[in-house]
């Protein structure tokens, strides 16, 4: 569960994925399952964003994840559990 002790606000979250990534499904569930709240944006509908995306990341692959001013290529729970202080027992 995202611990913040409500101390902390949580960075901005935002998924870049299209409806057939099944690691874009993956990271929304598991931010649902850690009451993380996040954007969702749909590249393959929004051709800005998808233009967005490629600039920050490098590459048109999804999902892109952007948690503050970080960005994740791919779905790295190590990394999305540090920067949002997700503690797995």
């Amino acid at each position: 569960m995202a611990r913040n002790n409500g101390k902390t606000k949580q960075p901005k979250v935002i998924i870049f994925t299209t409806p057939t990534c099944g690691w874009c499904k993956r990271a929304m569930k598991y931010f649902r399952a850690n009451g993380v709240k996040f954007k969702s944006v749909d590249v393959s509908k929004d051709p800005v964003a998808a233009r967005d995306m490629q600039r920050m990341s490098g590459q048109m692959g999804v999902p892109v994840i952007k948690i503050g001013r970080e960005v994740i290529v791919g779905f790295d729970q190590g990394r999305i559990n540090k920067l949002l202080d997700i503690r797995k027992n």
